[in-house]
């Protein structure tokens, strides 16, 4: 019931998601009847469960808020689910900070990581990576950072296919003195790591895009900025672009000669192909859509958590709790 564009746009997505996934149960959580209205117009979805509630938890409101009074919400239900062993994972378009919150309380981080993490994929010059923590955690402490690294790793190995993906914390600068702290006292640890972590070392802003790392790592609040300040210079190359190519007749007749050259750009810079943000360190599994995603959106975000699911996920991420925590601990020891 999330979502800028409303349920049409998310059953749309669920139909696409279907078409290469087509063993996949979808459970919506929702008005029933505004629910049925959109499946009636496919009818590969005519046996998809329905949870009725018409309660939803509106777009403005506080985590706080949401928490007491959203028990019987439609995102609220639908964490039970998870939470309950009847649904493998939640997607969600809705309100993030509530999502975060409520999924956080029915779910609980498992043992040895103490904050979920909010994460997603970036577009790079040859392929992606993933970034975290994008805003759920703005003060972090140096065993956050491991811990997220570990995580990031695991969503790496499942999501992106990487078999033995590098980490870097974003800093500064690259040397090992630059940054604060906490920073370095992350690094020191990792470092102390390396047999067992392929840990790169920092990295700067400039390096997300062009693919230095296959997993970069921050505390929230430089994840969030770093995540809108990409967004928004990709925003910016394509519309200058299409400007650029509408200016005059000469440049549009130019843009007939280059239209299938333009392609993979605009493929490359499609937001609607990194959607799905995971909530990495619950007990289960947590997709927060973006509110303006498209159908097409929808659809990615849908397929992030089947990769989850059918990649065992949750059985990665419990190995890689572990390993940080004996991260954490061979570099406590190793200090004193």
């Amino acid at each position: 019931m999330g979502g800028d564009h409303g349920t049409a746009v998310i059953v749309k997505g669920i139909a696409m998601a279907m078409t290469t996934s087509p063993n996949m149960r979808p459970i919506l959580v929702g008005d029933e009847t505004l629910i049925q209205k959109e499946l009636s117009k496919y009818s590969d979805l005519q046996a998809v469960e329905i949870v009725h509630t018409t309660e939803i938890v509106p777009a403005e409101e506080k985590p706080s808020v949401a928490l007491r009074n959203g028990k019987n919400t439609s995102m609220r239900l639908a964490i039970n689910l998870v939470q309950e062993g009847k649904a493998d994972a939640a997607v969600s378009c809705g309100n993030t900070g509530a999502l975060m919150a409520m999924a956080l309380i029915a779910l609980r981080t498992i043992d040895g990581i103490d904050r979920p993490a909010l994460a997603a994929n970036l577009p790079t010059i040859d392929s992606k990576c993933c970034m975290l923590d994008l805003g759920a955690n703005i003060d972090c402490t140096a065993e956050h950072l491991v811990q997220f690294a570990l995580m990031g790793e695991t969503f790496s190995r499942v999501v992106n296919g990487n078999d033995n993906p590098s980490i870097g914390l974003l800093n500064v600068g690259a040397e090992e003195q630059k940054g604060n702290a906490v920073l370095r006292e992350a690094a020191a640890m990792l470092s102390a790591s390396k047999s067992e972590i392929n840990y790169y070392g920092f990295v700067e802003g400039n390096d997300i895009t062009m693919g230095a790392v296959d997993v970069v790592v921050s505390d929230g609040f430089s994840g969030n900025i770093a995540l809108k300040t990409a967004e928004g210079t990709a925003k910016f190359i394509t519309t200058l672009l299409r400007r650029s190519l509408k200016s005059s007749l000469m440049a549009k007749i130019g843009y007939l000669f280059v239209r299938s050259a333009l392609k993979p750009l605009r493929h490359k810079l499609n937001p609607q192909r990194y959607n799905g943000a995971v909530l990495l360190g619950l007990n289960g599994i947590v997709v927060k859509s973006h509110g303006s995603a498209t159908d097409e959106g929808v659809a990615y975000a849908i397929n992030t958590a089947l990769q989850m699911i059918n990649h065992n996920y949750m059985d990665d991420l419990i190995q890689s709790a572990a390993r940080a925590t004996l991260a954490i601990d061979r570099a406590e020891n190793g200090n004193a």
